[in-house]
């Protein structure tokens, strides 16, 4: 009886029993790599997520935002790639985690970092300033058609991303070449049309939702097949859902862009699974409900091997694409 009771009275570890394992966690602050520009899509979304963990105290570590833009994203990709089973880094990605190596030739591949969850899909929409002549997705359309070659002025982010290649479709469907202009970031495109100093855009609704609350640009078409499942008036008159689909116009064009989470090659399945389980609590709050209502998400959620085999997939739908438009590195 005492040796029974001096056994549950003594410390565990004291009496040389095992203690159980604690579930992994950060233990020191997690950089959050962006591969592309500060202001854009995948900035706001990573800054979002920064300040929704760190309110809700999700982390027992804060998240650092770090923007690594160079190369068009390679810098960042390469980046989580070379800190091989580093648990306190993760990288927002975009379509270009697919464009950049088959454009560059830049030796990265996302089979190089460790996926952890596709958050949602971003839509594209056809922008124009509000005080454009272009009402319709037609009047635009017939414009590119009727046009000389290279008279509209498109603006985008990058060269030989996404943007260009949305570009590049709607001159195949129209028969006409446009005159594409890159800049740094969605954010800078967007104010650029504010501006007047380009025609139009296909921005991220995201990017543009606050000039089009202020009544500066005007949403011609979204480039999908169907209509953004949004009803909740942005401006006086028009919701999200008010916009018409590209294809329903007779613009033969739809795509949607990765919003996803990767890690560096290396890392464990308990640290991967840590950012799994922090990414479905992100995805539970309100807030990311909010969020993803303002910025006119398509909501797919994916983890492991279904999130493995969409990457696989789309990674040769852009392959394809990329090689119609021209863009494989030689």
């Amino acid at each position: 009886m005492f040796k029974r009771l001096a056994l549950t009275s003594c410390a565990l570890a004291a009496c040389g029993l095992p203690l159980a394992a604690a579930a992994w966690e950060p233990t020191k602050p997690v950089e959050f790599v962006v591969p592309a520009g500060t202001g854009g899509g995948a900035d706001q979304m990573a800054r979002f997520i920064q300040g929704v963990v760190a309110k809700n105290k999700l982390m027992p570590q804060p998240i650092v935002v770090v923007n690594k833009s160079g190369g068009a994203g390679a810098e960042g990709f390469l980046d989580v790639k070379g800190d091989k089973g580093n648990p306190h880094k993760i990288v927002i990605t975009l379509s270009n985690l697919f464009t950049t190596p088959l454009a560059t030739a830049v030796p990265f591949n996302w089979r190089d970092m460790t996926p952890v969850s596709m958050l949602a899909l971003d839509q594209f929409v056809l922008w124009v300033n509000a005080e454009s002549a272009w009402k319709t997705p037609k009047d635009f359309f017939d414009a590119l058609k009727a046009g000389p070659d290279k008279a509209i002025k498109m603006g985008g982010t990058g060269s030989k991303q996404e943007d260009q290649i949305i570009s590049v479709l709607l001159e195949k469907a129209a028969g006409k070449k446009m005159t594409y202009i890159p800049f740094k970031g969605g954010g800078d495109v967007a104010v650029q049309l504010v501006g007047k100093h380009i025609d139009a855009t296909v921005n991220n609704p995201i990017e543009a939702e606050s000039h089009w609350r202020s009544g500066k640009l005007r949403p011609l078409c979204v480039f999908d097949k169907v209509k953004m499942p949004y009803n909740d008036k942005l401006t006086a008159t028009q919701s999200w859902g008010d916009i018409p689909t590209c294809p329903s116009a007779g613009i033969p064009v739809d795509y949607l862009m990765l919003r996803g989470i990767f890690m560096p090659p290396g890392v464990t399945p308990e640290q991967q699974k840590y950012y799994v389980d922090l990414m479905a609590k992100v995805r539970a709050l309100p807030e990311w409900k909010e969020f993803m209502a303002k910025g006119a998400f398509n909501q797919t959620a994916l983890t492991g091997k279904d999130y493995f085999d969409w990457l696989a997939r789309t990674e040769q739908m852009h392959r394809t694409l990329m090689k119609d438009a021209g863009f494989l590195a030689k």
